[in-house]
């Protein structure tokens, strides 16, 4: 009669670390989602993907408040450049490029507003002359080449004037771009 019990007390303690064993290479050792996202042009050039494209975004650290208080509540960040590259363009019919960016409006005439803990300032547009891009209008066309090219911008912080309360804090704006081709 031990001898029976000694075998099942066996064979269940196989059979448990059989299970334990099995669990142990069926848990999850880690997993994910891979998402695939683009869209499909009716355009001499592709845009890039990323941050060399059409998912940009521009870091302006932190900025002392009295930058801007400067030049009655008028003063300025370094600016910050940006690129949108565009790849394998073909020229053969249409030669040039104009982008516009569109978001929410800030209080200096053609900026950006901001969102979040900060106040008093907007974001300025400028292309790669350093001219004012204002939201909503297009820039000066740009000649294109054949293959790869770099639309050049950048953004600095202004301050919105003798009237503005300039509050510290976090900030962030969204501007889109379109694309023009002629």
């Amino acid at each position: 009669m031990n001898f029976k019990k000694v075998a099942l007390a066996s064979v269940m303690g196989v059979s448990m670390l059989s299970g334990v064993a099995n669990a142990a290479v069926t848990a999850d050792q880690g997993h994910g989602t891979v998402t695939f996202t683009g869209s499909i042009l009716n355009a001499p050039c592709s845009i890039a993907p990323g941050q060399d494209g059409e998912a940009l975004t521009v870091d302006f650290g932190g900025i002392a408040q009295g930058v801007l208080e400067a030049n009655s509540k008028s003063g300025t960040s370094d600016p910050r450049p940006f690129t949108i590259l565009l790849t394998n363009c073909d020229t053969s019919t249409l030669k040039t490029v104009t982008t516009t960016f569109t978001g929410s409006a800030g209080v200096v005439d053609g900026s950006l507003g901001l969102t979040g803990t900060a106040k008093g300032a907007s974001i300025i547009l400028t292309d790669g002359s350093s001219t004012q891009i204002k939201l909503g209008t297009a820039t000066a066309p740009q000649t294109l080449q054949n293959g790869d090219n770099h639309l050049n911008f950048s953004a600095y912080l202004q301050g919105n004037g003798a009237s503005a309360t300039i509050t510290p804090g976090e900030f962030t704006s969204i501007a889109d771009f379109s694309l023009a081709y002629q």
